[in-house]
């Protein structure tokens, strides 16, 4: 049983975490990744950086703590689409609409955003691995339903939701998305989703 002194400390711990995360993100989000430091963000919040310096190691720790709060969002609202009362195949197809939509309207839609992602992608961050892993998770549990229901052919799901995640690449890759979005020799977010659906559905 955690004792009231402590469950009131580890509160304060959490709300201070809060704090310097939603302030560290405006500022991202204001001035750019790259020109903001953690003085900048002690500054913004009225506090030292020694203070900053309790809770995070340093600003690369601010700007993961950020990632998984964005991506954990995100996987929120997969989950939500793969506990629809739909067919596998809608839901599959939901799920492809809806990475693409948050990757343009998050990602893209704001530079200092996207260069916060970017950072991540290139330093290969634990957190951007998980949120891969965690993709998958969703994606097999939909085809497990899609092959019992008959939808899909036989197959191993996991290797299944990583070919059909690899599909979704060019959808949900910042990156990749920006470079291709407004080119009309790329295949769009329904011709990748249909195509990726194809190779999943039995042979009638």
């Amino acid at each position: 049983m955690i004792e009231p002194l402590e469950a009131a400390a580890e509160s304060t711990r959490l709300d201070n975490v809060h704090r310097i995360l939603d302030a560290a993100e405006r500022l991202f989000r204001h001035y750019g990744y790259a020109k903001t430091n953690v003085a900048d963000i002690a500054r913004d919040l009225g506090m030292s950086p020694a203070n900053i310096y309790r809770f995070f190691s340093s600003k690369a720790d601010i700007h993961q703590a950020i990632a998984q709060r964005m991506l954990d969002a995100g996987h929120e609202a997969v989950l939500a689409i793969a506990r629809l009362p739909l067919s596998a195949e809608e839901r599959l197809r939901q799920y492809g609409l809806q990475l693409h939509r948050m990757t343009v309207e998050t990602m893209l839609d704001e530079e200092k955003v996207h260069e916060m992602v970017v950072v991540a992608l290139d330093q290969q961050w634990p957190v951007i691995e998980g949120h891969i892993s965690r993709l998958d998770d969703v994606v097999a549990s939909i085809i497990r339903d899609g092959i019992a229901a008959g939808e899909f052919e036989e197959q191993d799901p996991i290797r299944a939701a990583r070919c059909f995640g690899a599909c979704m690449v060019t959808l949900c890759h910042p990156q990749m998305v920006a470079q291709c979005l407004q080119k009309p020799n790329r295949a769009n977010a329904d011709e990748l989703i249909e195509f990726a659906l194809r190779s999943l559905k039995k042979n009638r």
